[in-house]
């Protein structure tokens, strides 16, 4: 990330809008802002998830509905550069043998939502990827956020929260869908 480059534009945003980017509560705030930039956008640098670990076991958890439920998460809408957060629910059946390290589903999410993107986005980046990394019967995502380009401009409606879902393989199936509901419900 080119930190001064971000810094020269803090500063020149700050002139356009007809701030001062030199008083005494602003002198720092375009290095804050490159600073924060890097951590918030820390999945740029990074063309594929690879932060995983995958377990073969004996079978015994084939079939049987595993869920990670209210991971939180912040991210950036990239139409607005403002923040929308909110948790993402992860339900997935093992086959094969075949299962995900638990810690590794937050950092999935941490890599879908560490850069601009649409939550819509957020919600299929999680899903295809756990289907392609770890070949499951099927997963289901659901992510509930609130957009602050919804609460603080435009319509101005605070408090409104959009969801999102992904369904793949056995949870095209209602009865299984329905028990992943029930399941983050509870």
């Amino acid at each position: 990330m080119d930190q001064q480059l971000i810094e020269e534009s803090v500063r020149n945003i700050f002139k356009a809008i007809g701030e001062q980017p030199n008083r005494p509560g602003l002198q720092e705030t375009p290095q804050r802002v490159a600073k924060m930039y890097e951590e918030i956008f820390s999945s740029l640098d990074q063309p594929e998830f690879e932060a995983y670990k995958i377990f073969d076991t004996d079978h015994t958890n084939d079939g049987e509905l595993v869920t990670v439920t209210e991971i939180p998460f912040y991210s950036m809408c990239e139409h607005h550069l403002l923040p929308f957060f909110g948790t993402v629910s992860v339900g997935y059946v093992p086959q094969n043998g075949r299962v995900i390290g638990l810690s590794k589903i937050p950092r999935l999410v941490d890599y879908a939502t560490h850069k601009p993107t649409l939550q819509e986005e957020v919600t299929s980046t999680i899903g295809n990827t756990l289907m392609d990394i770890l070949d499951p019967a099927g997963v289901a995502v659901l992510v509930k956020a609130r957009h602050m380009c919804v609460e603080m401009r435009g319509v101005k409606k605070p408090g409104s929260e959009t969801k999102t879902t992904f369904y793949r393989g056995a949870f095209e199936d209602k009865a299984l869908r329905q028990e992943f509901l029930e399941t983050i419900k509870s």
